[in-house]
């Protein structure tokens, strides 16, 4: 009897410290599923036909996340693999803005290389640094990374790598990422999806970033709570089927965690802001520049302002029908934005909409006007409740039924890594509770 209980203290022991054991790590595998642009809201409808995603949660739990600002694609993303709001990361947009030393005075610029492109370290560094693979498809502020083993790009070509193994494998075909960009999102995602599930069957990632981007194009289109809107994610629930598949056939069920995220959400708008033609009609075109960006518009002062035209442009902006707030510098750090004379890429003023408008572009016509059918934006404050995003945790690690409260994207990074075993140190979020 005495054998009989030291052999099982010795083997609960054994359990107890299995997640210490140099390299268990290598046996597992996180995935985490952007689906851009599903809000929050959206997945508490319980008529949602989303049957994959409700399994899913069956085995784990979700709740809303919060957005960091901008609540913009790429900064939100970046900030789930580091950890840190955008005044740490360095994104405010989908790329690196750049000093024109021209007319518009800024220009933003997606393709340059990740190393120089976000500021903070990610959870794909802290992986790679641990002698982990990593994989991303479509992931975003992620281009030329040395850090990722595999990579499917949202700028694919016939020459890349893992293309090049997938058509020598026929599981691919040169005509479907000859000239990529230019076809349509919906197949995009389908062919992003192909790749994932390559990645996982012959090469079992330690950590997948995967990103798909059906249901934010939708949403753009024709705006939040539509038949078009509940169509794009029946359609994004079967490109998770086919991901849950792959693990299954890669007989890595029992030690895959999956998450399914989001960037933010979604707010439907009848009314558009040109800003650009109320500086034009005002005199002051050449004093000030606002990049639009659905919800909020960056306005950018020109170098040579004196202090009295600044103003004028302040007041002006205050003026302009649909513009909520004009936020100044003093009120970013609470943004968790930079200043801008810490960061280039940073404005001088921060405009917000009004419910029902979004910032636009045009050069022409009447300073603010109604769009012919509503559309949809994001971009508007993160403390707005309708730019919540989703959380899904379920597989290895995750306690079924588990009760969270709602999280920030800031924990997901700290959480990936207390599941990989990893560290990131300079995380600001916290570990999430999944047991």
């Amino acid at each position: 009897m005495k054998r009989i209980l030291t052999i099982i203290i010795v083997l609960g022991a054994g359990r107890a410290i299995k997640k210490k054991i140099p390299g268990f790590a290598k046996d597992r595998m996180v995935i985490v599923i952007s689906l851009d642009g599903f809000p929050g809201f959206a997945l508490e409808d319980p008529k949602q036909p989303v049957p994959t995603l409700r399994k899913l949660i069956s085995n784990g739990t979700w709740t809303r996340m919060h957005t960091i600002n901008p609540t913009i694609t790429w900064p939100n993303h970046t900030t789930m693999v580091t950890g840190v709001h955008a005044d740490e990361h360095g994104l405010l947009l989908n790329g690196t803005i750049l000093r024109t030393n021209g007319w518009p005075p800024v220009r933003v610029y997606p393709k340059i290389d990740k190393e120089k492109m976000v500021h903070a370290p990610t959870i794909y560094d802290a992986a790679h640094q641990a002698g982990l693979t990593t994989a991303q498809v479509d992931w975003v502020a992620i281009h030329n990374a040395p850090t990722i083993t595999w990579a499917f790009s949202e700028w694919v070509t016939p020459d890349d790598p893992v293309a090049q193994e997938m058509i020598e494998r026929g599981i691919l075909t040169t005509n479907e990422v000859q000239d990529f960009t230019k076809f349509n999102i919906v197949w995009r995602d389908q062919v992003w999806t192909k790749a994932a599930a390559y990645l996982i069957r012959q090469h079992k990632p330690n950590l997948m970033l995967f990103h798909l981007l059906t249901l934010d194009a939708t949403h753009h289109r024709y705006g939040p709570k539509t038949v078009a809107g509940t169509t794009a994610m029946a359609f994004l629930d079967g490109c998770v089927a086919q991901v849950v598949e792959a693990v299954q056939e890669a007989g890595m069920t029992d030690r895959t965690t999956f998450f399914v995220v989001s960037d933010h959400g979604f707010k439907g708008y009848t009314n558009e802001i040109r800003a650009n033609v109320a500086l034009e009609s005002n005199g002051l075109a050449q004093a000030a520049y606002v990049l639009p960006e659905g919800g909020t518009g960056f306005l950018y002062f020109h170098a040579t302002n004196s202090p009295d035209v600044s103003r004028k442009v302040t007041e002006l902006m205050k003026s302009v029908a649909g513009i909520a707030d004009v936020i100044t510098p003093d009120r970013f750090a609470a943004l968790g934005l930079p200043l801008p004379q810490k960061d280039p890429q940073t404005f001088d003023l921060l405009l917000t909409a009004k419910p029902g408008y979004s910032f636009s572009g045009a050069t022409g016509g009447a300073v603010t006007a109604a769009v012919p059918q509503q559309a949809g934006s994001h971009g508007y404050l993160a403390s707005d409740p309708e730019l919540d995003a989703i959380f899904v945790a379920s597989g290895y690690g995750v306690k079924p039924g588990v009760k969270l409260d709602r999280v920030s994207s800031i924990d997901v990074a700290p959480t990936i890594a207390n599941l990989l075993d990893v560290k990131l140190p300079k995380a600001k979020g916290k570990t999430l509770r999944l047991q």
